[in-house]
């Protein structure tokens, strides 16, 4: 089943709806996977997670419950916002906030750097420059999960996203090691009632 959430925040400036329907899903199993990668190597020493597009925060609970501290990002205020106030954040937690569009932020050395849902908001002209920010930063070993958006989405042609085909997607993947990379379509209704075509690849891949 296609994600019918992350970018349905396109269709209108109701963050309080779409974060009270979204916020507290399930951690994505692209995230779990790396993850649970890292639980069987061992966690590097002085870790970083970064979740780039944070949302409310349903991956960065689940990388702060794993105890890695995070770097967690998101373009809009109230995405932070709704992040810090949940009753399940940890005590203690090991987090950052910060809000910056992708094109803008200044990426870290970092172990993981998830992006769910996210990378397809950024416009293509910024997208190269962004993924080569993005895979500069993890260290030896680190990985990447998230999603790519494919060519035969319903959202293909909005100049504000990036969409590619599947070549595209793997050239853009080549200087990782690639542990998961699945391609899903899928028809669904967004919680706003929008029907939707997903094209989507479902990605994680660790740095040699």
């Amino acid at each position: 089943m296609a994600e019918t959430t992350s970018c349905d925040r396109l269709s209108g400036p109701d963050w309080a709806l779409y974060y009270r329907k979204t916020g507290h899903r399930p951690p994505r199993p692209t995230l779990v996977r790396a993850l649970d990668s890292f639980d069987l190597e061992g966690r590097p020493r002085d870790a970083l997670a970064v979740d780039l597009g944070c949302g409310s925060g349903r991956d960065t609970i689940e990388i702060l419950r794993r105890g890695w501290p995070v770097l967690a990002v998101d373009a809009a205020e109230e995405a932070i916002a709704a992040l810090l106030a949940r009753d399940d954040l940890p005590p203690e937690a090991g987090i950052r906030t910060l809000v910056r569009r992708h094109e803008e932020l200044e990426m870290p050395r970092c172990d993981l750097a998830n992006a769910g849902f996210s990378l397809p908001l950024c416009p293509r002209p910024a997208f190269p420059a962004v993924w080569c920010k993005i895979v500069t930063a993890l260290r030896s070993g680190g990985r990447f999960s998230g999603q790519f958006f494919g060519e035969r989405d319903s959202w293909s042609g909005n100049p504000s996203m990036t969409h590619l085909s599947r070549s595209e997607a793997e050239r853009f993947l080549s200087d990782l090691e690639i542990e998961q990379f699945e391609e899903e379509e899928d028809d669904s209704v967004t919680p706003r009632g929008e029907f939707k075509h997903w094209h989507i690849f479902h990605i994680v891949g660790r740095k040699p």
